[in-house]
This record gives structure tokens, sequence and C-alpha cells, in this order.
């Protein structure tokens, strides 16, 4: 079962590859422009996942995909990578694949010449990590 945080983390590595989420109610389309600020989400980022996750919202998908972003965090669904691309990809938990990955729609992906997307780092917290492991 995916919970919140990893479906907000596979909203956020789409989004940096420039995949917006459609929302059904209105045609709406929502992409922010930016993603990461510092060692946290930015602001952008953090008002359009709640936007997303409003039960005022309604249905809400991945460009590319089929599955609501609900659907995502009900038990039937689950977060892998892709075999391609190593992007999160949501995968039933039971049953049937997805049929593809939203990497499919980007002819250009995946391009090792360019740092992948990612989420925030906690620097201090990733150097506490490396020291701890240098001392033992």
């Amino acid at each position: 079962m995916a919970d919140q945080q990893q479906v907000k983390e596979y909203l956020a590595h789409w989004f940096q590859l420039g995949k917006s989420v459609v929302i059904d109610k209105g045609n709406i389309i929502l992409l922010p422009q930016t993603i990461i600020a510092g060692n946290h989400y930015s602001e952008e980022f953090e008002q359009c996942w709640q936007k997303i996750i409003s039960p005022g919202t309604g249905d809400c998908h991945l460009e590319g995909t089929h599955q609501t972003i609900a659907e995502l965090l009900s038990p039937a669904w689950e977060m892998n990578q892709c075999s391609r691309c190593d992007m999160p990809i949501a995968m039933r938990s039971l049953g049937m694949p997805t049929e593809i990955c939203p990497c499919h729609y980007l002819p250009e992906w995946p391009n090792t010449e360019l740092p992948p997307p990612r989420c925030p780092v906690n620097t201090q917290a990733r150097l506490k990590q490396i020291k701890n492991r240098l001392l033992k």
C-alpha cells in the first residue's frame, strides 16, 4: 500500500520532468514550477499537493496515467521503480500491472547525462549519517 508520502514523492519526481496533474473536474492542469526549495518541498509544490488531496478537488491523475491519486492512496496500489528509467511508478498490489510507465511519453527520457529527479535532502542529517558510517 502506498502512503501519502510515497505518492507525494511520486508526483514530485514526475513534476520535475514536466508531467502535470490533471484535475478532471474542470479540466485544470497543475504543474508547479518549483518543486524543491533547499532541504524541503517548495511552498508552490505544497499548495499544489494540498489541492490534489483535498476532497473537494475531485478526481485527478498524473498526465499519462489512468489511475487517480485517490486510487493510489488506497491499499490496492503501491509505488515501485520503473525497470526502464528508475522513476517511481504506481503498480497494483494484486492483479495486472499498469499498462506503461509515464516515461513512455518522454522521448528524451531516460537521459543519464542529466541529474535525475530527486526528493529534498536534509544536508545536516545526511552529513551526520556519513559521519556515523565513517566512525564505525
